[in-house]
């Protein structure tokens, strides 16, 4: 039976999460042994408080969930991020200017957010939903020149989106993986099957809510 827990960081990002909802979350994720926990920046105190010396993992998500704000931005969520105590960023990708060919800015949006990330990782939420694979590989080949660690599948935030499918995983994979970066599946991972295709994928993290639901099953 494959070991999930390691792979899981445990997500809430809906906007009218409450305090107690997140202190759930960060106590469920030490009480499993998850990689982390990924919350909106505003509740990064909450979580590190809580989760200190449990060796869980602090993600927070910039320009979340549309990426269409300035680079200025999304280099400034993520300096004031990463000042609260977030161990990762997930930025999302501006997926119109990807789509209008303009590679220069897609390259350089990520590459400065890297660079106020510092040695702290970089995951690209790709938003493949919305994407080709033609696009998808065009993404993950900017991320890799920008010096990104991480391509991510989805916020779970478009409407009628299917999120994380195991033949985007694959591809995304498949791309970067000769480059040293790594993919995080993430929207619509829901039960230990679903989990377990993405890491047959390729998947080396899993963003998902329903993190307690897939350890608890049975294989």
């Amino acid at each position: 039976m494959m070991e999930l827990n390691s792979y899981i960081e445990h997500t809430l990002l809906k906007q009218d999460a409450r305090k107690e909802e997140i202190l759930k979350l960060a106590r469920e994720a030490k009480e499993y042994g998850f990689k982390g926990v990924c919350v909106n920046s505003c509740n990064i105190e909450i979580v590190k408080t809580e989760l200190e010396g449990s060796g869980v993992r602090v993600v927070s998500v910039i320009g979340f969930p549309l990426g269409d704000c300035t680079t200025a931005a999304k280099v400034f969520e993520t300096e004031d991020a990463i000042r609260h105590g977030a161990d990762e960023i997930d930025m999302v990708l501006n997926t119109g200017r990807l789509k209008d060919d303009d590679f220069e800015y897609v390259r350089n949006d990520i590459s400065l957010v890297k660079k106020a990330c510092g040695e702290h990782i970089l995951k690209v939420i790709l938003e493949t939903d919305l994407l080709s694979k033609e696009e998808i590989v065009l993404a993950c080949k900017l991320a890799v020149e920008a010096g990104a660690d991480f391509v991510k599948t989805s916020t779970g935030f478009v409407k009628g989106g299917v999120g994380a499918k195991a033949e985007d995983v694959k591809l995304m994979y498949e791309t970067v993986n000769p480059y040293g970066l790594r993919v995080k599946a993430s929207g619509g991972i829901r039960d230990r099957a679903a989990a377990e295709e993405m890491i047959e994928a390729g998947a080396s993290r899993l963003g998902t809510s329903s993190g307690v639901a897939i350890v608890s099953a049975n294989s």
